[in-house]
């Protein structure tokens, strides 16, 4: 409370602004359903949390292409900017860039809790499968596409600035 320790805490969930963010109650589908789904603005989204301290996100790292089934190494520098010793969660988010309409705007594919000191920054690094790349089909199937792919590394979600967490990273990944 007092700012003598950074946690860093992440919602486990969606806070929407209002009950008419979401569909009726007699409709099962995910349109407007998790941060996955949701096209609005939620009041707190998914992975948002606060610090006592501000990052900076610098020089995602991964390839341009890779095949189907081939792991794609994926890393980022971290920076703690401000004057307080802290802990951060690096948020790691795919995003289809055509996908069908019961696919998922996003997803999250990578997180790791970090502790860094005041003025102190180091690399982080994810390997993602080629599940992680991968969408479930409307039959159910899991399958990895050909295609862009959107990868997004920040402190939250790739739509939800966080002045605390800095400034949210992309770059584009082709699957052939």
């Amino acid at each position: 409370l007092f700012g003598d320790y950074n946690p860093a805490g992440r919602l486990p969930v969606t806070f929407y602004g209002s009950d008419k963010d979401l569909p009726e109650f007699t409709d099962y589908s995910m349109k407007n359903r998790t941060y996955r789904y949701f096209n609005g603005t939620p009041l707190y989204g998914f992975g948002y949390g606060l610090s006592y301290t501000t990052f900076k996100y610098a020089h995602l790292n991964l390839p341009m292409r890779v095949h189907k089934g081939k792991k794609v190494e994926v890393s980022v520098n971290v920076a703690n900017t401000g004057i307080v010793d802290g802990e951060e969660v690096v948020q790691i988010y795919m995003s289809h860039v055509k996908h069908g309409n019961k696919m998922p705007l996003k997803a999250l594919k990578g997180f790791s809790r970090i502790y860094l000191k005041a003025g102190e920054h180091r690399v982080v690094r994810f390997t993602l499968s080629p599940q992680d790349l991968s969408l479930v089909t409307e039959s159910g199937d899991l399958r990895e596409f050909k295609g862009k792919i959107v990868l997004s590394a920040g402190g939250s979600q790739p739509d939800e600035r966080n002045v605390r967490s800095g400034n949210i990273l992309t770059r584009t990944l082709t699957v052939l």
